[in-house]
């Protein structure tokens, strides 16, 4: 899960950085959040879109699939599903767990006959907890009051779990959400951008 201080926006894999400069800006990436990354993908014919909203992936070691939410093999549902990439489109909500990228791709078969499964990204829920987009839960590909991060080498910081579950304590928390950085606590160290109606994220030392 990847966060990014004031003016960056989450992108990649897993587990990303920000720029930590006291009550400095950071420099943006011009991306709009993700965590994960489904290749190959392999439509099921389990409804009309590939992985649509409120269907479930599963995972297996060299490939993802879509599966019926009933099935044992279902790991995680999908809680909203847009075309293109997360630099262009809509952020996913902000409790999504990990985003899928889907390739375009065009298969022998496919969900709806036309031959083709179009380039997007799927925001996915787990099923079953840890829900690390959860507040404080240390991943996820949004940043989210409530969140921890922890700094790094060269004036960077991570996103990290609050309860200290995670392999580095928690050094800032975000906690308040404003519209301008005029908003925030004196107490302020960090700005992070959030993304929606009150994009600043405010972060105070714990």
């Amino acid at each position: 899960m990847r966060v990014r201080a004031w003016g960056v926006r989450a992108v990649g894999a897993l587990a990303g950085v920000v720029l930590l400069a006291g009550c400095r800006e950071a420099p943006r990436d011009g991306a709009g959040g993700t965590a994960a990354v489904a290749s190959p993908v392999r439509p099921s014919g389990h409804g009309a879109v590939f992985l649509g909203v409120g269907e479930c992936s599963s995972f297996g070691r060299t490939s993802l699939t879509e599966v019926s939410c009933a099935s044992e093999r279902a790991a995680a549902r999908v809680a909203a599903r847009h075309d293109g990439t997360t630099r262009d489109g809509p952020p996913c909500p902000p409790t999504t767990d990990f985003v899928l990228h889907i390739s375009e791709r065009r298969p022998a078969a496919d969900e709806d006959g036309d031959g083709m499964v179009p380039r997007g990204y799927a925001c996915m829920r787990s099923l079953q907890p840890p829900h690390p987009g959860d507040p404080g839960g240390g991943g996820g590909p949004r940043t989210v009051v409530g969140d921890c991060l922890h700094s790094l080498d060269g004036g960077r910081v991570r996103e990290t779990a609050c309860d200290g579950s995670g392999p580095r304590d928690p050094e800032f928390k975000v906690t308040k959400a404003v519209d301008a950085r005029s908003g925030c606590p004196a107490s302020t160290a960090l700005y992070v951008r959030l993304g929606g109606a009150l994009p600043v994220g405010c972060a105070v030392p714990v």
